[in-house]
């Protein structure tokens, strides 16, 4: 995927309202540009939380369902269609959880294609590298650990970040700074604890 292609897709799509009055009006076609420009985006959000690529992608599946299922109860302009669709994926990996009633250890995350050049060597610290993130980000609180996850991972700007917390910019830019701090001395700390 190009740059181009890349920063398309986190800009809102300009005519997003006129899709989903079409797709709420029955129109399929709407609904399929919709899952076009954000599958992607939910995919990752919920790849984090689940750290399977095929979970992740039965789970996306069923949030791009569900939201079909759903959409009589969408009230555009009460909050971005994005964040609705978050709200879906978020209680569908509770759901996933909920129902499994399991923990996937980093230990067991599947690198799906490795390219053949990667050395078993390096699989390994970047797993290593997966999990001391993974326990890092669980000291942060929870406003912390959603704004780096919606800033990093999901690649939201401060501005839609705000609206999606209905937080104002100047405390988001205030607790990214807090988050990424706390973020650093707890790497280092695990690093001390390591070398120790």
């Amino acid at each position: 995927m190009d740059s181009n292609s890349t920063n398309q897709s986190k800009q809102p799509l300009p005519d997003e309202r006129q899709l989903v009055h079409q797709a709420k009006a029955g129109n399929s076609e709407a609904f399929g540009v919709l899952y076009d420009a954000y599958v992607e985006r939910i995919f990752r959000f919920v790849f984090f939380r689940v750290a399977d690529e095929q979970t992740a992608e039965d789970i996306t599946a069923q949030v791009f369902l569900r939201a079909w299922e759903k959409l009589g109860n969408y009230r555009i302009g009460t909050t971005p269609f994005l964040a609705w669709l978050y709200t879906i994926a978020r209680n569908a990996v509770i759901d996933h959880y909920r129902t499994r009633k399991e923990s996937v250890a980093l230990d067991d995350v599947a690198f799906s294609q490795p390219d053949h050049a990667e050395s078993s060597d390096y699989r390994i610290d970047l797993a290593a590298e997966v999990q001391s993130l993974s326990v890092a980000m669980q000291t942060l609180t929870d406003d912390q650990r959603r704004i780096l996850l919606l800033k990093f991972i999901e690649g939201m700007s401060t501005d839609q970040i705000a609206q999606y917390l209905g937080k104002s910019e100047g405390a988001i830019r205030a607790l990214q700074m807090r988050a990424l701090q706390a973020l650093a001395k707890r790497l280092e700390e695990q690093k001390e604890y390591e070398r120790a």
